[in-house]
C-alpha cells in the first residue's frame, strides 16, 4: 500500500515507538485505564507535523470499524458463557471430573488439565477464585505444598486465555491480524496443552522444594467439602458449552478444506461454525444449567454483567484495529519488516518479541498480544508470516512473565498464601516455562508450514 498519511520514514516510526512508549507510560506509572491509555496516544499521533490529517482520520476509522464489525458480538457471548459457567458451577464440575479421570494419587494433574479447558472460557483470575478452596483442601489432604498443587493450574489457565479463542484477548488478535478463527483453535489447543503438561512437569519438579504450606482457612469452602456436589451441573452438562462451540468453530474450517464449497455439509458449517451461533448454542447450554434459585439470570443479570466486562475489550480491540491500519498507511510497516529481515532472525520471532514486551511492561496478557498483532499485522506480508503464526506467536510472548505488576500474580499470590519469594518462583517460573514451550511448539509449526 503506498503510504498517505506521511511519506517519512522517520515521521512514521517515530510516532509508532512514541505511541508504544506513551501507552505503556501511562498504564504502569500513570495507572491509566488501557483504553484512554491506548487512545490518547493514537490521537497525539495525528498531531505530529507532516501528518496527513485527513487520511489519518480516514485509517482510524476504518480500522476501527473492519476490526470489530466481526467480533464484536462474539466478545459479548463469549462473557455470558464465561458468566454463566461461573454462576452454575460448571468450573467446578469440570476441575472434578478431571481429578475422577485421573485419580486423586495425581491431583496436580488434574488441576493442571482441568485450567487447561477452563482458561478457554473463563478469565484466569475468575477460575482461581473460584477454585482456590478446592486447591487447598487437595493439598491438606495429599501432604503437598501449594506450589506443587497450584502452579500447574494457574500456568494452563493462562495458557489458554491467552492463545485460544473465544477468550477476549485471542479473539482480538485473531480480528487484528485476519486469521482464521477455527485454525486458530485447533493449532493453539494443540500448542497449549503440550505447554500446560511442561508447566505441570515444571510444578512436580521445583513445588517440592518451594516453602508454601496450605491454609485451613479455606477447608470446607468447596462444593465437595460442604457435601453439595449434586447442586452442580453434570459433566457432559459442563463441558458442552465450552468443547461445542469450539468443534463448531473448528469444523467450520475442517469442512471447508474437505469438501466442495456447495456440498450440504459445508453449506450447513458454514452458518453452524459462525462464531455468533456457535456461541449461541454454547451459552444456550450453559444457561440448561441454571438452578431454579438462579431464575432471575435468566432475566437479564449475567448478560448486563457480560456487556460490563466485554465493552473494554471490544473498545480497545477498535483502537488496535485503528492503529494498525494507520501504520498500514506509513512507511514504517516497510522500514521495521525490513529491517527485522536484515537482521537474519527468523521472523516469526518478531511479534513474540512483542508480545513479551507489551505484557512485562503491563503485567497485562490481554494488552500483550493486542500490542503485538496491532504492530505486526500490517507487516506480515514483508515478513512472509501467516494470520495464525503472527496471532500464535505474539501470544505466546504475552504469557511471559506473571509477576509483580500483573493483577493475576497477586491474585493468585495472595489467595494461595504464598510469600512473594515463593510466588515468583512459582507462578512467576510457570508462565515462562509456558510462554517458552508454547513458542517453541508455535515455531516448530511455522518451519514446517503447518501455520
Amino acid at each position: 500500500m503506498q503510504p498517505t498519511i506521511t511519506d517519512s520514514v522517520v515521521i512514521a516510526v517515530g510516532g509508532l515507538v512514541a505511541v508504544v512508549a506513551l501507552l505503556f507510560l501511562a498504564i504502569t506509572r500513570l495507572k491509566w485505564h488501557v483504553f484512554p491509555a491506548l487512545l490518547v496516544p493514537i490521537l497525539l499521533f495525528a498531531l505530529v507535523p507532516g501528518i496527513d490529517r485527513a487520511a489519518f482520520i480516514k485509517a482510524f476509522e476504518v480500522g476501527f470499524g473492519k476490526t470489530i464489525q466481526s467480533i464484536a458480538v462474539v466478545i459479548v457471548l463469549g462473557s455470558i458463557l464465561a458468566e454463566a459457567l461461573k454462576h452454575t458451577g460448571g468450573v467446578e464440575r469440570i476441575t472434578m471430573s478431571m481429578i475422577r479421570w485421573v485419580g486423586e494419587k495425581h491431583m496436580p494433574l488434574a488441576l493442571t488439565l482441568s485450567g487447561f479447558v477452563i482458561g478457554i472460557a473463563i478469565f484466569s483470575d475468575v477460575g482461581y477464585v473460584i477454585l482456590n478452596p478446592l486447591v487447598h483442601s487437595a493439598a491438606l489432604k495429599t501432604g503437598l505444598t501449594m506450589s506443587e498443587m497450584a502452579t500447574g493450574l494457574v500456568g494452563a489457565m493462562q495458557l489458554t486465555h491467552a492463545m485460544v479463542p473465544p477468550t477476549p484477548g485471542p479473539l482480538a488478535a485473531v480480528a487484528i491480524v485476519g486469521a482464521d478463527v477455527g485454525r486458530v483453535i485447533l493449532y493453539g489447543s494443540l500448542i497449549t496443552f503440550i505447554a500446560s503438561l511442561a508447566g505441570w512437569g515444571y510444578a512436580r519438579l521445583v513445588g517440592p522444594r518451594v516453602v508454601s504450606p496450605p491454609s485451613a482457612e479455606f477447608a470446607g469452602q468447596s462444593f465437595v467439602d460442604r457435601g453439595l456436589e449434586s447442586q452442580l451441573p453434570s459433566t457432559w452438562s459442563a463441558y458442552a458449552p465450552i468443547i461445542i462451540p469450539l468443534l463448531l468453530i473448528a469444523g467450520q474450517g475442517v469442512s471447508a478444506l474437505a469438501l466442495p464449497k456447495g456440498h450440504i455439509v459445508n453449506v450447513v458449517m458454514t452458518y453452524l461454525g459462525w462464531p455468533v451461533v456457535a456461541l449461541c448454542v454454547g451459552v444456550l447450554l450453559a444457561y440448561r444449567n441454571t438452578r431454579p434459585e438462579q431464575a432471575d439470570a435468566r432475566k437479564g443479570a449475567w448478560v448486563e454483567s457480560a456487556l460490563a466486562t466485554s465493552s473494554m475489550i471490544i473498545m480497545v480491540t477498535g483502537l488496535g484495529g485503528a492503529l494498525s491500519q494507520i501504520l498500514r498507511e506509513t512507511p514504517a510497516v516497510d522500514a521495521i519488516a525490513t529491517g527485522m529481515v536484515a537482521t537474519g532472525l527468523p521472523s516469526i520471532f518478531l511479534p513474540f518479541v512483542l508480545g513479551v514486551v507489551g505484557n512485562m511492561v503491563t503485567g497485562s496478557t490481554t494488552v500483550g498480544v493486542i500490542t503485538s498483532a496491532t504492530i505486526s499485522a500490517p507487516m506480515m506480508g514483508t515478513l512472509g508470516l501467516s494470520p495464525e503464526a503472527t496471532m500464535l506467536a505474539g501470544a505466546a510472548g504475552s504469557m511471559i512473565v506473571k509477576y509483580m505488576n500483573s493483577s493475576y500474580f497477586w491474585v493468585c499470590m495472595s489467595l494461595s498464601r504464598m510469600s512473594l519469594r515463593s510466588a515468583l518462583i512459582s507462578y512467576g517460573g510457570v508462565t515462562l516455562v509456558n510462554g517458552l514451550v508454547a513458542m517453541v511448539m508455535v515455531y516448530a509449526l511455522w518451519a514446517v508450514g503447518v501455520i
